[in-house]
């Protein structure tokens, strides 16, 4: 199964994508991730990201393109989440996983307020020895500002400031947001909404995955 995972930021994409992931048995492509690892090596690529802009859309592409081509390979069993962003992307990569003989099983848009995004999105937290992620709102750590695996630090990402989240959803609605309603009007899209329990929207997506697979 290939699923492609959708929604504004805050909409929770990265916490359903894991527990996708993981029960699924799926390889989970995080374009934030990969982002944040290939802006660990290059100052440019930092500057953009800690800003809360998108790397440019065609060399994002080709970078995502060869990590699979590294990674998976056969096209076979995969989530995306974070990519694509852009109809070109999706179309490029749509593309790319037909030519291995898949098809895109399933794409989930999961929906929220920007309002309630922004509020969430300004409460995450992330330990600064283990990564593990929180959210002061849906998932608070037992201690204030320290994490529960390992005793850690909880520190914010410098693109969940105030700023940044500004920047982000601009990008959201200017880019994403086409790309759902494009998605949406080709009747390829399962909506979900993401404004309630973590465990009530995995549930969700995963009846709607088993049940309208035939959608798209």
């Amino acid at each position: 199964m290939n699923v492609v995972l959708l929604g504004s930021p805050g909409s929770g994409k990265g916490t359903q994508a894991e527990m996708l992931a993981r029960s699924l048995g799926l390889f989970y492509l995080q374009t934030g991730a990969l982002a944040r690892e290939w802006a660990s090596k290059d100052e440019r690529i930092k500057k953009i990201v800690d800003s809360g802009e998108l790397i440019p859309e065609q060399e994002m592409t080709e970078h995502v393109m060869e990590y699979l081509e590294e990674k998976v390979p056969s096209g076979a069993n995969t989530l995306f989440e974070g990519f694509p962003r852009f109809i070109s992307q999706f179309n490029q990569y749509e593309e790319w996983i037909n030519s291995k003989g898949q098809k895109i099983d399933a794409i989930i848009s999961l929906d929220m307020s920007e309002e309630a995004a922004i509020k969430r999105l300004s409460s995450r937290r992330i330990c600064d020895r283990c990564g593990e992620v929180y959210n002061l709102i849906t998932n608070p750590p037992k201690k204030e500002d320290e994490c529960d695996k390992c005793g850690g630090r909880l520190t914010q990402r410098d693109d969940d400031r105030p700023e940044s989240i500004k920047v982000r959803f601009e990008y959201y609605r200017n880019n994403t947001k086409k790309l759902i309603d494009y998605l949406e009007e080709q009747g390829r899209l399962i909506k979900v909404d993401a404004d309630r329990s973590i465990q009530a929207i995995y549930g969700d997506i995963v009846k709607l995955i088993g049940g309208n697979g035939d959608r798209v």
